[in-house]
């Protein structure tokens, strides 16, 4: 079949396309430029990123296409990302750019040069059971994707082919450098997805304007000044600027709750001081894999954000894209504008945002 692949200049999808090449599959290569403003190369590396795209193709053998969804990202999730950091949340772009772009914008385009469907580099598997599509985690831990994938629908699973999720990272670089691809060494990006990886509070007062403000205890004692209550996240311990001043037991500080109203932010010492532990949550604009919301009252796993381990939670709601979650052991820096994204064993179910 025709499958186009989105190269980012990556290993990941480089090892993507090599393998359905060697399946014997029509690969197209397809590299997406979505961002424009101040890309100059310091830390956007779209340029690099391009050429590494395109010698990748080149010792493959086969052809690669650059396309620009910039105007597509700009509208689809840079305003929503502005939009909630405004609203004093920490969203997550990778999420919303990945069902608003990669398997919206770039499927579109592929079906139009008439591929069968398309093919990334991430760390997921996709298993078809009697017509339905599930979406199951990477076979590597350590690179599991599936929660960046959560709001996929059937129609663009239907389409997707992972080609290294049931491998481990290690193994992949390996078949990279047997294959002689030259990026097989190229460390991993952890930028903003495709905006890179620049200085966060500098990059985004370019958008919001800084509305610096106290920083206090629970007691209300004024302890130092903020920035601007978008720069700080539930759970954050660097870059508070109160490092130096110690209470009590000596304990770091850590930002436990923003008040938009008074412009406050609100810190705790000790990471295990009980206002950082929640013991459930609610969550907004649900979105499940198969269609349909999980059994109200089914005992599942979530994760409230990337890397953390799978909670066992309960399952409520899930009518008007709401559900509640309910954790036996509380879970720490719950954040708002963040995913909860719930598991089924391997299988990834949906989810949605953190309210």
């Amino acid at each position: 079949m025709k499958i186009v692949v989105g190269l980012s200049g990556g290993v990941d999808s480089a090892v993507a396309a090599l393998l359905l090449k060697r399946e014997g599959h029509e690969v197209v290569g397809l590299f997406m430029k979505n961002w424009e403003d101040d890309d100059d190369g310091e830390y956007c590396s779209t340029r690099a990123d391009l050429v590494d795209a395109v010698s990748v193709a080149e010792t493959i053998g086969i052809e690669v296409e650059a396309v620009n969804f910039a105007a597509e990202y700009r509208e689809r999730v840079f305003a929503s990302f502005l939009a909630e950091y405004r609203a004093g949340r920490t969203p997550n772009p990778d999420v919303l750019c990945n069902a608003e772009i990669k398997f919206r914008a770039f499927l579109d385009h592929a079906l139009a040069l008439g591929a069968g469907c398309i093919a990334t580099g991430h760390y997921a598997r996709v298993e078809e059971q009697e017509g339905r599509f599930r979406l199951l985690k990477g076979v590597d831990p350590g690179k599991d994707q599936s929660y960046f994938l959560h709001r996929l629908s059937q129609a663009q699973l239907s389409r997707a082919r992972f080609p290294v999720g049931h491998l481990h990272k290690a193994r992949v670089r390996e078949i990279a450098r047997e294959a002689g691809l030259p990026n097989h060494a190229k460390k991993d990006s952890t930028g903003i997805c495709f905006i890179g990886e620049r200085p966060f509070r500098e990059f985004l007062s370019r958008y919001l304007p800084r509305e610096p403000g106290p920083i206090v205890t629970p007691a209300g004692e004024r302890v130092g000044e903020h920035q601007g209550l978008m720069y700080y996240t539930l759970g954050q311990r660097q870059g508070l600027g109160i490092g130096g001043r110690r209470g009590g037991d000596g304990a770091a500080w850590y930002v436990a709750g923003k008040d938009l109203a008074t412009n406050t932010l609100l810190v705790v010492q000790g990471h295990d001081d009980p206002r950082l532990f929640s013991a459930s949550l609610r969550a907004l604009d649900a979105s499940w894999i198969s269609g349909s919301a999980p059994s109200a009252g089914e005992a599942l796993a979530a994760k409230t954000r990337y890397r953390q381990a799978d909670a066992p939670c309960r399952f409520s709601g899930g009518e008007d894209g709401r559900f509640t979650l309910d954790f036996p052991d509380p879970q720490w820096a719950v954040t708002p504008g963040q995913s909860a994204v719930l598991y089924r064993g391997e299988e990834c179910l949906g989810g949605g945002v953190i309210a």
